[in-house]
Protein backbone atom coordinates (compact mmCIF):
# COMPACT_ATOMS: atom_id res chain seq x y z
CA UNK A 1 0.00 0.00 0.00
CA UNK A 2 2.74 2.50 0.73
CA UNK A 3 4.38 2.13 -2.46
CA UNK A 4 1.31 2.56 -4.66
CA UNK A 5 0.41 5.77 -1.93
CA UNK A 6 3.32 7.23 -3.31
CA UNK A 7 2.88 6.54 -6.90
CA UNK A 8 -0.76 8.31 -6.17
CA UNK A 9 0.15 11.84 -4.05
CA UNK A 10 3.27 12.56 -6.74
CA UNK A 11 0.79 13.90 -9.12
CA UNK A 12 0.48 17.33 -8.50
CA UNK A 13 -3.47 18.84 -8.97
CA UNK A 14 -1.85 20.20 -12.27
CA UNK A 15 -0.09 17.29 -13.20
CA UNK A 16 -2.50 15.58 -15.53
CA UNK A 17 -3.11 15.42 -18.66
CA UNK A 18 -5.72 17.50 -20.29
CA UNK A 19 -5.60 15.78 -23.40
CA UNK A 20 -6.55 11.89 -22.81
CA UNK A 21 -6.98 9.04 -25.09
CA UNK A 22 -10.40 7.79 -26.56
CA UNK A 23 -11.26 4.08 -27.71
CA UNK A 24 -14.19 1.97 -28.05
CA UNK A 25 -16.82 3.36 -25.43
CA UNK A 26 -19.70 1.39 -26.50
CA UNK A 27 -21.27 -0.12 -23.34
CA UNK A 28 -19.29 -3.15 -22.33
CA UNK A 29 -17.48 -5.12 -19.91
CA UNK A 30 -14.02 -6.08 -21.05
CA UNK A 31 -11.29 -8.78 -19.50
CA UNK A 32 -9.23 -7.33 -16.45
CA UNK A 33 -5.88 -5.27 -17.20
CA UNK A 34 -3.45 -8.26 -17.28
CA UNK A 35 -1.44 -8.02 -13.71
CA UNK A 36 -4.54 -5.73 -12.16
CA UNK A 37 -6.32 -7.53 -9.17
CA UNK A 38 -9.00 -4.99 -8.55
CA UNK A 39 -11.70 -3.96 -10.36
CA UNK A 40 -13.22 -0.51 -9.22
CA UNK A 41 -16.69 0.60 -10.21
CA UNK A 42 -16.76 3.81 -10.21
CA UNK A 43 -20.71 4.79 -9.95
CA UNK A 44 -21.59 8.83 -10.86
CA UNK A 45 -18.28 8.23 -12.86
CA UNK A 46 -19.07 11.00 -14.94
CA UNK A 47 -20.48 13.67 -12.63
CA UNK A 48 -18.32 16.36 -10.30
CA UNK A 49 -16.69 14.01 -8.01
CA UNK A 50 -16.70 10.89 -9.94
CA UNK A 51 -14.81 12.03 -12.82
CA UNK A 52 -11.82 12.86 -10.63
CA UNK A 53 -11.72 9.50 -9.12
CA UNK A 54 -11.80 7.79 -12.54
CA UNK A 55 -9.01 9.73 -13.96
CA UNK A 56 -6.64 9.90 -10.82
CA UNK A 57 -7.24 6.16 -10.28
CA UNK A 58 -6.77 5.08 -13.70
CA UNK A 59 -3.09 6.58 -13.43
CA UNK A 60 -2.24 4.03 -10.31
CA UNK A 61 -1.09 0.35 -11.15
CA UNK A 62 -3.10 -2.29 -10.33
CA UNK A 63 -6.59 -0.81 -10.69
CA UNK A 64 -8.91 -1.32 -13.24
CA UNK A 65 -11.62 1.13 -13.12
CA UNK A 66 -14.88 0.56 -14.50
CA UNK A 67 -17.10 3.44 -15.15
CA UNK A 68 -20.55 3.02 -14.53
CA UNK A 69 -22.68 5.40 -16.31
CA UNK A 70 -26.25 5.72 -18.15
CA UNK A 71 -24.93 7.79 -21.70
CA UNK A 72 -21.63 9.16 -21.26
CA UNK A 73 -19.52 6.33 -22.37
CA UNK A 74 -17.24 8.00 -24.18
CA UNK A 75 -16.77 10.85 -21.84
CA UNK A 76 -15.73 8.28 -19.32
CA UNK A 77 -12.90 6.89 -21.44
CA UNK A 78 -11.79 9.83 -21.87
CA UNK A 79 -11.22 10.62 -18.62
CA UNK A 80 -9.62 7.34 -18.52
CA UNK A 81 -11.81 4.50 -17.89
CA UNK A 82 -10.31 1.24 -18.40
CA UNK A 83 -14.23 0.09 -18.78
CA UNK A 84 -17.39 0.90 -19.18
CA UNK A 85 -20.71 -0.38 -17.94
CA UNK A 86 -24.77 0.66 -18.58
CA UNK A 87 -25.35 1.48 -14.47
CA UNK A 88 -29.14 2.71 -13.69
CA UNK A 89 -29.96 2.57 -9.85
CA UNK A 90 -33.94 3.04 -11.52
CA UNK A 91 -33.34 -0.26 -12.96
CA UNK A 92 -32.09 -3.53 -11.02
CA UNK A 93 -31.05 -5.01 -14.20
CA UNK A 94 -28.27 -3.38 -14.73
CA UNK A 95 -26.99 -3.94 -11.44
CA UNK A 96 -25.29 -7.54 -11.78
CA UNK A 97 -23.38 -7.18 -15.00
CA UNK A 98 -22.49 -4.31 -13.66
CA UNK A 99 -20.87 -5.47 -10.28
CA UNK A 100 -19.59 -8.84 -12.47
CA UNK A 101 -15.87 -9.32 -10.52
CA UNK A 102 -16.18 -5.95 -8.77
CA UNK A 103 -13.66 -6.09 -5.77
CA UNK A 104 -13.72 -2.27 -4.94
CA UNK A 105 -16.78 0.00 -4.89
CA UNK A 106 -16.94 3.95 -5.18
CA UNK A 107 -20.47 4.99 -4.68
CA UNK A 108 -21.83 8.33 -5.15
CA UNK A 109 -26.03 9.09 -5.85
CA UNK A 110 -27.98 12.01 -6.24
CA UNK A 111 -30.17 13.10 -3.34
CA UNK A 112 -33.50 11.70 -4.94
CA UNK A 113 -31.96 8.71 -5.36
CA UNK A 114 -31.94 7.55 -1.55
CA UNK A 115 -34.42 4.62 -1.94
CA UNK A 116 -32.88 3.12 -4.90
CA UNK A 117 -29.49 3.73 -3.25
CA UNK A 118 -31.08 1.62 -0.17
CA UNK A 119 -32.56 -1.02 -2.30
CA UNK A 120 -28.86 -1.59 -4.10
CA UNK A 121 -26.48 -1.78 -0.32
CA UNK A 122 -29.15 -4.11 0.44
CA UNK A 123 -28.79 -6.37 -2.94
CA UNK A 124 -25.46 -6.50 -2.67
CA UNK A 125 -25.34 -7.95 1.10
CA UNK A 126 -27.69 -10.18 0.15
CA UNK A 127 -25.64 -11.50 -3.04
CA UNK A 128 -23.77 -13.81 -2.02
CA UNK A 129 -20.84 -13.55 -4.81
CA UNK A 130 -21.14 -9.64 -4.53
CA UNK A 131 -20.41 -9.91 -0.62
CA UNK A 132 -17.87 -11.99 -1.18
CA UNK A 133 -15.85 -10.09 -3.74
CA UNK A 134 -16.68 -6.92 -2.70
CA UNK A 135 -13.28 -5.78 -0.39
CA UNK A 136 -13.77 -2.17 -0.22
CA UNK A 137 -16.77 0.46 -0.56
CA UNK A 138 -15.95 3.82 -0.36
CA UNK A 139 -18.79 6.35 -0.01
CA UNK A 140 -19.26 9.97 -0.65
CA UNK A 141 -21.80 11.43 2.07
CA UNK A 142 -22.39 14.58 3.91
CA UNK A 143 -21.96 15.09 7.86
CA UNK A 144 -24.32 16.00 10.38
CA UNK A 145 -26.57 13.24 11.25
CA UNK A 146 -25.13 10.43 11.74
CA UNK A 147 -25.34 7.86 14.86
CA UNK A 148 -22.36 5.24 14.15
CA UNK A 149 -19.40 8.07 15.09
CA UNK A 150 -21.88 10.42 16.76
CA UNK A 151 -24.96 10.28 18.52
CA UNK A 152 -27.15 13.21 16.56
CA UNK A 153 -30.86 13.07 17.44
CA UNK A 154 -32.79 12.77 14.29
CA UNK A 155 -35.94 14.68 16.42
CA UNK A 156 -33.35 17.42 17.18
CA UNK A 157 -32.60 20.17 15.26
CA UNK A 158 -28.82 21.92 15.64
CA UNK A 159 -30.47 25.39 16.26
CA UNK A 160 -34.39 25.40 16.11
CA UNK A 161 -36.76 24.51 18.65
CA UNK A 162 -39.17 21.55 18.29
CA UNK A 163 -37.60 20.55 14.56
CA UNK A 164 -36.25 17.69 13.23
CA UNK A 165 -32.48 17.60 12.06
CA UNK A 166 -33.21 18.56 8.11
CA UNK A 167 -34.38 15.28 5.94
CA UNK A 168 -31.62 15.39 3.35
CA UNK A 169 -28.88 15.06 6.00
CA UNK A 170 -30.53 11.97 7.73
CA UNK A 171 -31.04 10.80 3.81
CA UNK A 172 -26.74 11.22 3.53
CA UNK A 173 -26.68 9.18 7.25
CA UNK A 174 -28.89 6.37 5.84
CA UNK A 175 -26.58 6.00 2.34
CA UNK A 176 -23.70 5.04 4.68
CA UNK A 177 -25.86 3.23 7.27
CA UNK A 178 -27.53 0.66 4.69
CA UNK A 179 -23.37 -0.50 3.38
CA UNK A 180 -22.89 -1.26 7.08
CA UNK A 181 -26.65 -2.90 7.70
CA UNK A 182 -25.44 -4.90 4.46
CA UNK A 183 -22.35 -6.37 6.21
CA UNK A 184 -19.93 -4.06 4.87
CA UNK A 185 -19.24 -2.19 7.92
CA UNK A 186 -15.78 -3.24 8.07
CA UNK A 187 -15.35 -2.83 4.70
CA UNK A 188 -16.56 0.68 4.31
CA UNK A 189 -15.24 3.93 4.24
CA UNK A 190 -17.41 7.32 4.05
CA UNK A 191 -16.01 10.89 2.70
CA UNK A 192 -18.30 13.47 4.09
CA UNK A 193 -18.07 16.64 2.32
CA UNK A 194 -19.19 19.64 3.11
CA UNK A 195 -21.72 21.03 0.65
CA UNK A 196 -19.87 21.73 -2.77
CA UNK A 197 -18.59 25.06 -4.06
CA UNK A 198 -19.93 25.95 -6.83
CA UNK A 199 -23.28 24.57 -5.71
CA UNK A 200 -24.28 27.68 -4.52
CA UNK A 201 -23.93 29.57 -7.87
CA UNK A 202 -25.48 26.91 -10.06
CA UNK A 203 -28.89 28.25 -10.46
CA UNK A 204 -27.86 31.78 -10.73
CA UNK A 205 -26.01 31.66 -13.58
CA UNK A 206 -28.13 33.88 -15.90
CA UNK A 207 -28.31 36.75 -12.97
CA UNK A 208 -24.52 36.60 -12.90
CA UNK A 209 -23.92 36.79 -16.79
CA UNK A 210 -26.78 39.25 -17.43
CA UNK A 211 -27.02 41.22 -13.78
CA UNK A 212 -23.68 40.73 -12.45
CA UNK A 213 -25.34 39.10 -9.18
CA UNK A 214 -26.24 36.49 -7.81
CA UNK A 215 -29.02 35.56 -4.75
CA UNK A 216 -28.43 33.34 -1.77
CA UNK A 217 -30.41 33.08 1.73
CA UNK A 218 -26.63 32.06 3.75
CA UNK A 219 -25.85 35.77 3.93
CA UNK A 220 -22.98 36.86 6.57
CA UNK A 221 -22.29 33.21 7.88
CA UNK A 222 -19.27 31.20 6.56
CA UNK A 223 -19.36 28.08 5.68
CA UNK A 224 -16.00 25.91 4.78
CA UNK A 225 -17.18 24.42 1.02
CA UNK A 226 -15.46 21.78 -0.41
CA UNK A 227 -13.94 21.42 -3.91
CA UNK A 228 -15.13 18.32 -5.68
CA UNK A 229 -11.90 17.80 -6.64
CA UNK A 230 -10.16 17.42 -2.89
CA UNK A 231 -13.91 14.36 -2.51
CA UNK A 232 -12.41 12.75 -5.50
CA UNK A 233 -8.29 12.86 -4.45
CA UNK A 234 -9.28 11.77 -0.20
CA UNK A 235 -11.42 8.80 -1.78
CA UNK A 236 -8.41 7.54 -4.10
CA UNK A 237 -6.36 7.73 -1.01
CA UNK A 238 -8.40 5.81 0.68
CA UNK A 239 -8.57 3.49 -2.30
CA UNK A 240 -5.05 3.12 -2.32
CA UNK A 241 -3.91 2.90 1.10
CA UNK A 242 -6.30 0.33 1.47
CA UNK A 243 -9.34 -1.23 3.53
CA UNK A 244 -7.11 -2.02 6.09
CA UNK A 245 -5.94 1.35 7.01
CA UNK A 246 -9.50 2.85 5.73
CA UNK A 247 -11.57 0.52 6.39
CA UNK A 248 -14.51 1.31 9.06
CA UNK A 249 -13.63 5.08 8.39
CA UNK A 250 -15.40 8.39 8.15
CA UNK A 251 -13.62 11.33 6.98
CA UNK A 252 -14.98 14.94 6.78
CA UNK A 253 -13.73 16.77 4.35
CA UNK A 254 -14.18 20.49 4.10
CA UNK A 255 -12.01 23.57 1.93
CA UNK A 256 -9.79 25.59 3.29
CA UNK A 257 -11.10 28.62 4.37
CA UNK A 258 -14.44 29.39 5.81
CA UNK A 259 -16.21 32.09 3.05
CA UNK A 260 -19.75 34.04 3.49
CA UNK A 261 -21.81 35.02 -0.20
CA UNK A 262 -19.88 38.21 0.02
CA UNK A 263 -16.60 36.61 -0.18
CA UNK A 264 -17.68 34.33 -2.69
CA UNK A 265 -18.64 37.31 -5.02
CA UNK A 266 -15.10 38.71 -4.46
CA UNK A 267 -13.51 35.55 -5.21
CA UNK A 268 -15.81 34.85 -8.30
CA UNK A 269 -14.82 38.74 -9.59
CA UNK A 270 -11.41 37.64 -9.32
CA UNK A 271 -11.45 34.14 -10.92
CA UNK A 272 -13.58 35.74 -13.99
CA UNK A 273 -10.86 38.36 -14.30
CA UNK A 274 -8.38 35.56 -15.62
CA UNK A 275 -7.66 34.83 -19.49
CA UNK A 276 -10.02 31.31 -19.15
CA UNK A 277 -12.78 33.20 -18.47
CA UNK A 278 -12.64 34.87 -21.62
CA UNK A 279 -12.99 31.30 -23.30
CA UNK A 280 -15.35 29.41 -20.55
CA UNK A 281 -17.91 32.65 -20.35
CA UNK A 282 -17.58 35.54 -22.13
CA UNK A 283 -20.32 37.01 -21.01
CA UNK A 284 -19.40 36.74 -17.58
CA UNK A 285 -15.66 37.71 -17.92
CA UNK A 286 -14.30 40.72 -16.15
CA UNK A 287 -17.89 41.81 -14.38
CA UNK A 288 -17.66 42.40 -11.19
CA UNK A 289 -20.21 39.95 -9.00
CA UNK A 290 -21.99 41.38 -6.36
CA UNK A 291 -23.89 39.21 -4.12
CA UNK A 292 -27.64 39.95 -3.02
CA UNK A 293 -29.39 38.83 -0.21
CA UNK A 294 -32.10 36.25 -1.02
CA UNK A 295 -35.38 35.59 1.51
CA UNK A 296 -35.62 32.02 2.74
CA UNK A 297 -38.72 32.31 2.05
CA UNK A 298 -38.51 32.89 -1.21
CA UNK A 299 -35.92 30.37 -1.78
CA UNK A 300 -38.03 27.68 -0.35
CA UNK A 301 -41.39 28.61 -2.75
CA UNK A 302 -38.25 28.24 -5.25
CA UNK A 303 -36.50 24.68 -4.69
CA UNK A 304 -38.99 23.44 -1.42
CA UNK A 305 -39.18 22.31 2.01
CA UNK A 306 -36.31 20.01 1.82
CA UNK A 307 -33.72 21.75 0.52
CA UNK A 308 -34.35 24.91 1.88
CA UNK A 309 -33.95 23.09 5.64
CA UNK A 310 -30.38 22.07 4.91
CA UNK A 311 -30.02 25.42 4.22
CA UNK A 312 -30.62 26.18 7.36
CA UNK A 313 -27.46 24.34 8.53
CA UNK A 314 -25.50 26.66 6.44
CA UNK A 315 -27.07 29.62 8.10
CA UNK A 316 -26.56 28.62 11.53
CA UNK A 317 -23.02 28.00 11.43
CA UNK A 318 -22.90 24.05 11.56
CA UNK A 319 -20.87 24.06 8.67
CA UNK A 320 -18.23 26.75 9.24
CA UNK A 321 -15.54 24.68 10.93
CA UNK A 322 -12.15 23.28 8.27
CA UNK A 323 -11.40 19.86 9.09
CA UNK A 324 -8.27 18.27 9.26
CA UNK A 325 -9.34 15.35 7.59
CA UNK A 326 -8.43 16.06 4.12
CA UNK A 327 -4.75 16.72 5.10
CA UNK A 328 -4.40 13.73 6.95
CA UNK A 329 -5.13 11.36 3.91
CA UNK A 330 -3.40 12.98 1.31
CA UNK A 331 -0.78 15.54 3.41
CA UNK A 332 -1.59 18.89 1.79
CA UNK A 333 -4.15 21.16 2.64
CA UNK A 334 -7.46 21.20 0.74
CA UNK A 335 -8.22 24.06 -2.11
CA UNK A 336 -9.75 27.40 -1.43
CA UNK A 337 -12.57 28.68 -3.78
CA UNK A 338 -10.03 30.87 -5.61
CA UNK A 339 -7.87 27.57 -6.42
CA UNK A 340 -10.68 25.26 -7.61
CA UNK A 341 -11.95 27.98 -9.74
CA UNK A 342 -8.85 28.57 -11.26
CA UNK A 343 -6.71 24.84 -11.06
CA UNK A 344 -7.34 22.23 -13.34
CA UNK A 345 -8.06 19.11 -11.79
CA UNK A 346 -7.09 15.38 -12.57
CA UNK A 347 -10.05 15.69 -15.59
CA UNK A 348 -8.47 18.22 -16.86
CA UNK A 349 -11.18 21.51 -16.67
CA UNK A 350 -10.84 23.95 -14.01
CA UNK A 351 -14.02 24.76 -11.38
CA UNK A 352 -14.57 27.78 -13.47
CA UNK A 353 -15.36 25.84 -16.53
CA UNK A 354 -17.63 23.27 -14.31
CA UNK A 355 -19.45 26.13 -12.79
CA UNK A 356 -20.32 27.23 -16.21
CA UNK A 357 -21.35 23.87 -17.41
CA UNK A 358 -24.45 21.71 -16.81
CA UNK A 359 -22.02 19.30 -14.80
CA UNK A 360 -24.45 19.05 -11.19
CA UNK A 361 -27.03 21.25 -12.71
CA UNK A 362 -29.56 19.00 -10.57
CA UNK A 363 -32.10 21.52 -9.31
CA UNK A 364 -34.54 23.78 -11.32
CA UNK A 365 -36.40 26.94 -9.74
CA UNK A 366 -39.85 25.87 -9.43
CA UNK A 367 -39.44 22.27 -9.07
CA UNK A 368 -39.25 20.38 -5.91
CA UNK A 369 -37.29 17.18 -6.68
CA UNK A 370 -37.64 16.19 -3.00
CA UNK A 371 -41.16 16.31 -2.27
CA UNK A 372 -41.70 12.48 -2.21
CA UNK A 373 -38.67 11.78 -0.21
CA UNK A 374 -40.26 12.13 3.14
CA UNK A 375 -42.40 9.34 1.95
CA UNK A 376 -38.63 6.96 2.04
CA UNK A 377 -38.45 4.47 4.67
CA UNK A 378 -35.24 2.92 6.02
Amino acid sequence: ASALRTSATKFARTAFPTTRRFTNTSTRLMSVTAGSDKIVLVTGSTGRVGKEVVARLSQIPGFTVRAATRDKAEYATSLGAHETVAFDLEDDKTWAPAMQGVTHLFSSTQDKFIGQHMAFAKWCGETESIKKNLHHVVRVSCFGADTNTNAYDSETHVSRSNAVIPLMLQHYWWSEECFIAAGFGKKLTVIRGNFYMNHLLKNELESIKNDNTFKSPLGECKNSFVACNDMGEAAVACFVDGVERHGDKFYDICGAQSTSMGDVAAVLTKALASAEAKTICPEAAGKVITYQPQDVNQFEKDFGTTRAEFFEYLQNGFYSRCSPDFYNLTGHKPMTYYEYLTQKGAAGDTGLAELFSAQGAIFTKGVDQFKDLKDVKK
